[in-house]
């Protein structure tokens, strides 16, 4: 684009505008003007011509009256002439002869002169005539209105104060409340129409371990996996069409049993927008119930049994008695006979009263902390006693030095009749093969398999009724239901299999892990806040200590001044009052307890790094199993200082 094209755009461009524009150069000649600053001030050509002094312009508007009447024309352009050539940016507004009002806005160039840009406001000013008019007659009502107003202004400062303190109550609340929920062992959650969790207390992989413990948006299919999710989805389809619903399933990746609560989150209209789910793990109330129920059974056949028993065993007695005093008798050789055989079927039916007596018989486990391996030495020589030279024993013990809560009499009681039920089935020769091993931290497993035939159809079906035997005489039908006996009494279950060769036979038994045993003593808990002192309690009386609780420095003082024998302190550092866990503890002079911290502050929070300089320190949320662990390491290191 050419200079002379761009400067008709530009010169196009200012004669659309609306205010009038001129522009000056340093001796006070025109260099450029716009058609509307020609219109405005009704100018000749001559004076919009570039070139035109400044001084023509003025004398000629003021000649025509624009600034009204003058005394002498031609001091008043010189003084003009003056102010211009000592130009400074201003701003004014001015009212012509013919009763327009302009504003001027003038601007010094860089280079000398000034642009100066007119605007007719007349019409703005006459608004603003009017609007001054009628503010006389409107300020009575103003002044009432603002008075009003300002009542009303402070009401609202008075509710919005009110407000801002609810909603910090809330806030509180909210952040108690959410703390509260994730320290409880179960998995509190929400998922909308569209089955996708809209909250978690983050506590699914512990409930249900190997799930992802962020599931925020997720799926409750991806969530749970598709097995689970089939077992679960009939009683979510009904808690989303407004029914509640508590049922138990055993969840497979992870071998628990998984007690689940559905209920409708329903509108006051009755629409359902979703549903409330509570997960809790009950797999040692199921171990409990389980020994529970077979424990009422076994009262109940003692209850049946024990009077036939009695007068089953007066007949044997008379029988054996009668059949003693005819073996003394000269009989013919066929009758001997017979006495023998009814002798040996009323010693025989004596053994069977004994076996009853002891399935029906007390036998609740009493179980001790043992090691899997130390199970496996004992029950070796026991076993290779019963096997002749053609019989070989193998022995696949787990690779753990954990030890175990189990009833150990019982439990090689029952491998012992496995492994001979084998030695019976595989005949003159064969492998017996007894295998351990821990299944998802929850079961112990015990496999007994052999090289035999393996369970007929018949064998599998009957094998744990008792009398039920396929030894004939040999066999009294009660081995098989002792050990599933044993299994049920335990919480445990019994399995019987064929597998690639011979049979095999799964014992699963509970896995309750043995801790270092210590005696617990009385414990002091120190937290201000009341629903947590209920979940802490808990913690503490299921480890097997008393408690004692205080919610504030002054009063836990008092309460070790008065208990000396108080072994545990457990404080949050955060109390009511002004001092803290820190200070309580910092108090204390030869105190024998052995202190834990806790809080919900921050790692690098100052009270947090002093507290952990000074004992212990559990970081809210936590869970029994993290109070145990931290305090069997305080015990083992309070131990170990002590050590000679």
């Amino acid at each position: 684009m050419d200079a002379r094209t761009r400067d008709a755009m530009t010169r196009a461009g200012l004669n659309l505008i609306q205010q009038a524009l001129s522009i000056y150069d340093a001796n006070l000649r025109l260099v450029l003007s716009n058609r509307r600053f020609q219109e405005m001030f009704d100018l000749p050509k001559s004076l919009i011509t570039p070139g035109a002094p400044f001084a023509d312009t003025i004398r000629y508007v003021a000649a025509r009256g624009d600034y009204g009447p003058l005394d002498d024309l031609d001091a008043f352009v010189i003084e003009r002439v003056e102010m211009a050539q000592s130009f400074t940016p201003h701003y004014m507004e001015r009212t012509r002869g013919n009763g327009q009002v302009i504003s001027v806005e003038g601007t010094p160039l860089p280079n000398g002169g000034w642009v100066t840009v007119y605007t007719d406001i007349t019409q703005i000013k006459r608004q603003e005539d009017m609007l001054r008019a009628r503010s006389e007659e409107l300020s009575g009502q103003l002044s009432a209105y603002s008075q009003e107003l300002s009542t009303t202004n402070r009401k609202l400062a008075s509710t919005i104060s009110a407000l801002e303190q609810s909603q910090q109550d809330l806030q509180e609340i909210e952040a108690r409340t959410r703390l509260t929920t994730e320290m409880m062992p179960a998995h509190i959650a929400h998922v909308g129409p569209d089955r996708r969790y809209t909250y978690s207390n983050k506590r699914l992989n512990l409930v249900m371990p190997g799930r992802p413990a962020d599931i925020i948006n997720r799926h409750i299919a991806e969530a749970l996996g598709a097995q689970t999710y089939s077992m679960i989805e009939p009683y979510l389809n009904s808690a989303l069409d407004g029914k509640s619903s508590v049922f138990e399933f055993t969840d497979d990746l992870s071998s628990r049993r998984i007690r689940t609560a559905f209920t409708p989150d329903t509108s006051e209209s009755n629409q359902v927008s979703g549903v409330y789910i509570l997960s809790m793990d009950v797999t040692e109330e199921a171990q409990a119930r389980a020994t529970l129920q077979q424990q009422s059974k076994r009262e109940m056949a003692s209850h049946l049994t024990s009077g036939l028993a009695h007068d089953f065993s007066n007949l044997l007695t008379i029988i054996l008695g009668a059949q003693g005093r005819l073996a003394k008798l000269e009989l013919p050789t066929d009758a001997r006979q017979l006495v023998d055989a009814t002798l040996n079927a009323a010693t025989r039916g004596g053994a069977l009263l004994h076996s009853i007596a002891d399935m029906v018989g007390n036998r609740a486990p009493h179980p001790r902390a043992i090691t899997i391996t130390e199970v496996f030495e004992q029950i070796a020589p026991l076993a290779q006693s019963a096997l002749d030279s053609h019989h070989k024993l193998s022995l696949k013990p787990p690779k753990t030095d954990q030890h175990w809560l189990l009833d150990a009499g019982q439990l090689m009681d029952a491998l012992l009749n496995l492994i001979l039920n084998a030695r019976d089935a595989i005949g003159k020769e064969g492998t017996i093969t007894l295998a351990a091993k821990i299944v998802k931290d929850t079961w112990i497993e015990f496999v007994v398999t052999d090289t035999g035939p393996g369970f007929s159809d018949n064998a599998l079906q009957h094998a744990f009724d008792p009398f039920f035997t396929t030894k004939g005489e040999h066999g009294t039908g009660l081995g098989l239901s002792m050990v599933y006996d044993v299994a049920k009494m335990n919480g445990g279950s019994l399995v019987l299999q064929n597998g690639f060769r011979g049979a095999r036979v799964t014992l699963r038994l509970p896995a309750r892990q043995a801790i270092a045993e210590h005696p617990p003593g009385m414990a002091l808990l120190v937290e201000d806040q009341t629903d947590l002192r209920d979940v802490f309690r808990s913690y503490l009386t299921g480890m097997g200590y008393s408690v004692i609780e205080a919610s504030g420095v002054n009063e836990a003082r008092a309460l070790l001044r008065e208990l000396p024998e108080i072994t545990l302190i457990l404080t949050d550092l955060q109390l009511q009052g002004e001092e803290t866990g820190v200070d309580l503890i910092s108090s204390l002079e030869n105190t024998k307890a052995l202190v834990l911290f806790m809080s919900s502050l921050p790692a690098d929070h100052k009270l947090v790094i002093r507290a952990q300089r000074m004992a212990p320190f559990l970081a809210k949320p936590f869970e029994i199993g993290d109070l145990r662990a931290t305090l069997k390491d305080a015990l083992n290191v309070t131990t170990s200082r002590h050590d000679p």
